[in-house]
């Protein structure tokens, strides 16, 4: 199954000061490994088989369309001012090609290998959501700072993909909308679908299989993680540190 691509490069409100530190007020146009670091996901999503079409969203279009490679699958648009207004908009316009896949311009590691495993675990499902498990990146990289989010069985952390594959997932992308200011707050994520699933959560007396599925049951829709074998899928570039680790890994010097 073919997917198609969204890349969400835009920029959050305010002045960037991660972005200001090398120069631009583009998270998107942050150099990695010698190029602009929206390039690197794109390029991936174009040279893997999964992936048809690959649409990159941005305040700023035309400045990361001038730096992105040709190809005439590729296409760049405006993106609105959150991410999931962003794709609740694309779903109301009707020009989408299903299955999507979504990805976002700092997955600076994003390898097609990577693309084709989740996209391919993730044919089942109405929404996947790619994970990397703690104990697959600490052993790899053990000084890696995320955001982990505990269940039973284990820890884990988002790898920025994201499959959906209708527009009957428009709930779920309302759940997210509601989510987004605490993205980075476990529990305040969980929250949203209830006491008893951010209890189960937080006591760890569920695993993060049990809680997607009751996630899925109240939204109607099968949900699912796919838990990704690579480590790297787990690293973004959100700030300094993360760059630094991401210069090592791609120097071979991690």
């Amino acid at each position: 199954m073919t997917h198609s691509a969204i890349v969400l490069a835009g920029s959050r409100p305010g002045r960037d000061a991660f972005a200001a530190s090398f120069g631009t007020d583009l998270k998107a146009l942050i150099p990695v490994g010698g190029e602009p670091m929206v390039r690197r996901p794109v390029r991936a999503l174009l040279a893997s088989g999964s992936i048809g079409k690959v649409l990159v969203l941005s305040q700023a279009p035309d400045r990361l369309a001038a730096v992105l490679p040709e190809d005439p699958r590729l296409s760049v648009g405006r993106s609105d001012g959150t991410i999931a207004e962003t794709l609740l908009t694309l779903i109301d316009s009707g020009e989408v090609e299903w299955p999507l896949l979504v990805t976002t311009g700092d997955h600076a590691l994003l390898e097609p290998a990577m693309i084709d495993e989740f996209c391919n675990a993730a044919s089942d499902s109405d929404v996947a959501l790619g994970v990397v498990e703690r104990a697959t990146l600490m052993q790899r990289f053990p000084g890696a700072k995320r955001t982990w989010i505990k269940f039973r069985g284990g820890a884990c952390t988002g790898a920025n993909l994201f499959a959906l594959r209708s527009a009957e997932v428009a709930p779920a992308i309302e759940l997210w909308r509601s989510a987004e200011q605490g993205r980075k707050k476990g529990w305040r994520v969980l929250m949203l679908f209830g006491p008893l699933i951010l209890l189960g959560a937080g006591l760890r007396l569920l695993s993060l299989d049990q809680v997607l599925a009751r996630v899925g049951r109240r939204l109607g829709l099968k949900v699912k993680a796919v838990r990704l074998s690579n480590p790297l899928a787990g690293i973004d570039v959100d700030k300094a540190a993360d760059h630094a680790l991401v210069t090592e890994i791609l120097e071979g010097r991690a």
